[in-house]
């Protein structure tokens, strides 16, 4: 495997942040998993696994080895009258992976449309999207186990799925590469169209009985209308999760502000966090270069030369200020690194 020193990560984040990595490796097969970490130099560094970049703040170089997830492929491995299993390797753009399954008329992932990232990346996250979480058509996947070099398969039930979380972000986190993901999709879709503003967005298309393909496009309308390009402004779409509250503690705040943005969650109501934040006047601010989106409260975007700081000074303030007005605590959704 070919190891590359200083290499710019500038293209490989969408925040656009312009760092270097002290190494380099691309991961373009399995089997470049056991030869580098069965190399001493390589075990007594830090390393990062990194895939579209999507998700994360550099705040400064990385003073280690970042191992870009390259693996790709997709294939069918089981199928029946109802349900198709697509075995997707982890290293395929995840908006790809969408795109495929809708042309196929494979249902499950259509709301999840224009999610930036890979699939090896999206169960960590346990991403979700107008009203459609991963999980929903998770079937299993496979994952490296750094310690024992041995490759181990998780089902729905251990990947322990929760709101933007799972077991590799708490008691699994750095200990295994994702190498492939397999998704339970429907033959015979169910259409998802009763969540923000998705249904609005279908009848100004004329659609009155949409299909998959039809709640693509309308998904990829909305978020185009919303959200930043990260090609044209760096961000990592929502900065902050939705933070989940009490159904007392709902009641408190919408009595409070009769406007209040929230959804029903099993522990409680979800609150829209891109709400708080506008009602708390930061849309559209900026700070040098680090800024609050315009059209959407909850995307913190570089304007060009900001610093991984400069971002986190800003979400800082944003995070004290929603606080003291609405006593509601915000946590970053962006991996910190």
């Amino acid at each position: 495997m070919f190891i590359q020193e200083s290499y710019p990560l500038k293209h490989l984040n969408t925040f656009g942040m312009d760092v270097t990595a002290r190494y380099y490796a691309g991961i373009t097969s399995r089997g470049d998993l056991p030869d580098i970490f069965n190399d001493p130099d390589f075990r007594a560094k830090p390393h990062l696994v990194l895939g579209g970049g999507s998700n994360l703040l550099f705040r400064d170089d990385y003073n280690g080895t970042v191992l870009h997830m390259g693996l790709r492929g997709k294939k069918v491995v089981a199928e029946d009258q109802k349900n198709v299993f697509l075995e997707v390797a982890a290293g395929e753009p995840w908006d790809e992976l969408v795109a495929f399954c809708v042309d196929n008329g494979w249902g499950g992932l259509e709301n999840l449309s224009l999610i930036p990232g890979q699939a090896g990346s999206s169960p960590i996250q346990n991403i979700g999207a107008y009203g459609v979480e991963l999980r929903d058509h998770f079937y299993s996947l496979e994952a490296w186990c750094k310690e024992s070099g041995r490759i181990r398969t998780f089902n729905r039930s251990a990947c322990r799925f929760a709101y933007r979380n799972s077991f590799f972000k708490q008691e699994g986190k750095n200990k295994y590469i994702i190498l492939s993901v397999t998704f339970n999709l429907d033959k015979n879709p169910v259409i998802r169209t009763d969540y923000g503003g998705l249904q609005k967005e279908l009848e100004s298309m004329g659609c009155s009985s949409p299909d998959i393909a039809d709640v693509r496009a309308a998904v990829c309308r909305i978020r185009e209308s919303k959200l930043p390009d990260p090609e044209i402004t760096g961000n990592a779409g929502s900065f902050f999760k939705n933070p989940v509250v009490p159904e007392h503690t709902y009641r408190r705040l919408k009595e409070a502000h009769p406007g209040i943005v929230a959804f029903p969650e099993n522990s409680g109501m979800k609150l829209a966090a891109g709400w708080l934040i506008d009602q708390a006047g930061w849309k559209g601010y900026r700070a040098g270069d680090a800024g609050v989106h315009s059209k959407q409260a909850l995307v913190l975007i570089n304007h060009g030369n900001a610093t991984g700081t400069d971002i986190l000074n800003l979400a800082g303030r944003i995070r004290d200020s929603v606080k003291e007005r609405f006593g509601v605590m915000l946590e970053p959704e962006v991996n910190i690194v």
